[in-house]
């Protein structure tokens, strides 16, 4: 899977042996990779240099996975953040996308696997950057998926790629029922119970959002989905 052009990649894993592993078969893929051994020196690296897309490992001394995705979702809503992770408790998933992850990825796991999994937010990156501007007016709040912002007057809320990617898809089918599913398989890409919850936390943060405009509710319909309530125009 060759790059076109060369991609920055912060790899922060601190087992040394897998990451060098990781690091020359990303490098034979087209990546240009720095490797870090814990999550201080990640963060470091983070502050210096420009990357395309941050792979984290959880269990990291010097500053976990966590902390470091949490400081670089402070410098950047953009750059995509993909977990390696040896441990499957659904707790740790939903603290993971709590701290700014896009995805994760369980160990033990296969290179190809995660060459797929990286150009995924990559397409979706640059998709991004290359298409026009998109935006909504949601009754006073103004949506910049483009941008990652949501505005209502003076206030200016920063978003998650992930919370523009939920966000643009209810506003492309807003005063309707949503099913679950629905949602989950056009936003996450696929439709699993893990998922769901992860999505719950999302809804949460969006509705928090919405308070600054009584006119717009993101329903519960309880057993089905949602419906994304706003001012018919």
């Amino acid at each position: 899977m060759q790059q076109a052009s060369k991609v920055k990649v912060l790899l922060a894993e601190d087992d040394l042996s897998l990451g060098y592993v990781i690091k020359d078969n990303l490098i034979d893929a087209g990546y240009e990779v720095v490797l870090c051994p814990d999550g201080q020196a990640a963060i470091e690296k983070f502050d210096k240099n420009e990357f395309g897309i941050c792979l984290l490992d959880v269990m990291m001394p010097n500053k976990d996975g966590f902390a470091v995705a949490k400081k670089i979702r402070q410098q950047s809503d953009m750059v995509p953040i993909l977990f390696l992770t040896a441990r499957s408790m659904e707790e740790d998933k939903i603290k993971g996308f709590q701290s700014g992850a896009d995805d994760y990825i369980t160990k033990p796991f296969s290179i190809q696997e995660l060459l797929m999994r990286m150009e995924v937010f990559l397409r979706r990156t640059r998709k991004m950057h290359s298409e026009q501007s998109v935006n909504f007016m949601i009754g006073q709040l103004n949506f910049s998926y483009t941008d990652l912002k949501l505005t209502i007057g003076k206030e200016v809320f920063n978003l998650t790629q992930k919370e523009a990617d939920l966000l643009k898809f209810l506003c492309e089918h807003s005063n309707r029922i949503l099913k679950r599913e629905e949602v989950l398989l056009n936003v996450w890409g696929k439709d699993d119970y893990f998922l769901g919850r992860s999505m719950d936390v999302f809804i949460t943060k969006l509705r928090k959002y919405f308070k600054a405009d009584p006119q717009v509710n993101l329903e519960t319909i309880h057993g089905v989905g949602f419906r994304f309530n706003t001012p018919q125009a």
